[in-house]
């Protein structure tokens, strides 16, 4: 079990790790906003790669490949990413600086998380990869049953939140080193970005 806990661990922290929107978007917020905003991007899509994970293993991923619902869920994904990439342009070209807004943290958290799920739920390709690690997953846990998925999940999502830590802490540290002029411009090339995910997700629909 241990050694499914850890396997589990490591694939989470491939899986968190590599650069992608849901990370321009933390560093989005939490360089305007703190720890809190970016933090909780991270736990909303951890949250919705939970439910593409569950869906994936549990092999219904096939039918995500029927354009019926493959297209308007891309679609959905790509306008929600141009919304905040759109955003983020409009934020770093204001004239005042990056600052934490005056909303309550509690609103603040909740839209962060908000738009990280809506960023995870929204990519259908999330459930086409967990299928596609079905049998790689099924190989690992071979046949442990329920007790040995859950420890599987366990280990994963104790990576995925260890990694969501890290991830807004760095965010953090950065956001205090940087001089204000550095920050805009940071946020702008998240903006970026998030454009260019919009595009390329909407380009693997051709």
């Amino acid at each position: 079990m241990f050694e499914i806990f850890m396997v589990a661990m490591w694939l989470g922290l491939v899986f968190n790790a590599t650069p992608g929107a849901v990370f321009s978007e933390s560093l989005r917020r939490g360089i305007r906003g703190g720890f809190r905003p970016a933090f909780a991007v991270q736990v909303g899509s951890l949250v919705g790669d939970a439910v593409w994970a569950v869906l994936g293993l549990a092999g219904v991923g096939a039918l995500f490949a029927v354009p019926a619902l493959r297209v308007p869920l891309t679609v959905t994904g790509c306008l929600l990413l141009a919304w905040l990439g759109a955003a983020g342009l409009r934020d770093a070209l204001a004239r005042k600086v990056p600052g934490p807004t005056a909303e309550p943290y509690d609103k603040q958290d909740r839209k962060a998380m908000a738009v990280g799920a809506g960023m995870s739920l929204a990519n259908p390709w999330n459930v086409v990869y967990w299928s596609g690690a079905a049998g790689g997953v099924g190989a690992i846990l071979g046949s442990g049953g329920t007790t040995t998925l859950g420890v599987f999940f366990a280990g994963f999502m104790a990576s995925s939140m260890l990694w969501c830590l890290i991830s807004a802490g760095v965010i953090v540290v950065l956001r205090r080193a940087l001089p204000s002029v550095a920050i805009r411009v940071l946020e702008a090339c998240c903006g970026v970005s998030l454009l260019v995910f919009a595009i390329l997700q909407l380009c693997r629909l051709m």
